[in-house]
């Protein structure tokens, strides 16, 4: 069995101390139980994939490039080609 130091802000304690209250466990007892749903939570939700993080990205419209970006010596010249003619 292990032995930890945990220190908690405030606002975690109050909440701590409302929980062994109104269930009437003792601390040790809120936070395991309070770790094996963490537990829970986390083995539930899987971790997303590059793509799906990609997909929900609001990158814009789009469709504003000068040049493909195998071509960006090219796309740079039209850009101060550009700028220049200002």
């Amino acid at each position: 069995m292990g032995l930890r130091t945990v220190r908690l802000d405030d606002e975690t304690e109050k909440v701590l101390k409302q929980v062994t209250q109104k269930t009437g466990w003792s601390v040790s007892t809120a936070l395991k139980r309070g770790v094996l749903v963490l537990r829970d939570e986390v083995s539930r939700s899987s971790p997303q994939s590059a793509f799906e993080i990609y997909r929900r990205l609001d990158l814009g419209p789009g469709g504003y490039a000068l040049a493909p970006s195998t071509e960006t010596r090219r796309g740079m010249e039209i850009a101060l080609r550009r700028k220049s003619r200002r």
